[in-house]
């Protein structure tokens, strides 16, 4: 899999732009749970999934993360590039939830681009509002939403991100995507155990009725 084949817009540049990235262009391989970029850190650059799982996440004055949302094979970042919008900064951590592989076009390599092409301009915009969106949705999640049924609206996307219904997940890996207490999600987990909705074990979580989660999630 090619960096041209991944990035949406690529057959829209001009053959500079093309080069310009090309040329700047790095592949990495980050072992799972490196921090690929937070807050203390120069722009890192814009990042493109080619295989792999990233999260990103804020961290409160307590210590306690919250995820904000995850990248998937070829997802694209731009809060990691954040210095490519002069008035937006953002305290966020990336961090890989898998060995990854990813490729970073410089920040520098990117905003010129940006400030040159009115399309690549529109597509940031697009990325970054879809983002927003994201970031918007968890706002509501957290305000709105008891914390029973974001456990279980969690449990239901990690299973389709899974691919199956037996997820390799601790209490307190929960806890840490959902910004609560370990003890919180124990005690929910144990009623959901109770209910039937899952059987837990050593390590894992596995899902026994899912149409049970979704109504208590209100998916």
């Amino acid at each position: 899999m090619e960096f041209q084949s991944c990035f949406p817009i690529w057959n829209k540049l001009t053959q500079a732009q093309q080069d310009s990235i090309l040329a700047g262009l790095t592949l990495r391989r980050i072992q799972k749970g490196a921090m690929i970029h937070n807050s203390s850190l120069d722009c890192t650059g814009l990042l493109l999934v080619k295989s792999g799982r990233l999260r990103a996440y804020i961290l409160s004055e307590e210590g306690r993360e919250i995820t904000i949302y995850r990248l998937l094979d070829r997802d694209i970042c731009l809060f990691s590039a954040s210095c490519i919008l002069r008035s937006a900064q953002f305290d966020i951590t990336i961090e890989a939830e898998r060995d990854t592989d990813l490729w970073i076009i410089p920040a520098e390599v990117y905003r010129q681009i940006m400030e040159e092409s009115a399309l690549v301009a529109n597509y940031t915009n697009e990325v970054m509002a879809a983002r927003f969106s994201e970031v918007m949705w968890l706002v509501e999640q957290v305000m709105w939403k008891s914390m029973d049924k974001r456990v279980a609206a969690f449990l239901l996307e990690e299973s389709a991100i899974e691919g199956g219904d037996r997820l390799p997940l601790t209490h307190d890996t929960i806890a840490r995507h959902l910004g609560t207490h370990r003890e919180v999600v124990t005690r929910i987990l144990r009623y959901l155990q109770g209910e039937g909705m899952v059987k837990l074990s050593r390590g894992m979580v596995e899902l026994l009725d899912t149409k049970g989660l979704m109504a208590l999630s209100d998916i």
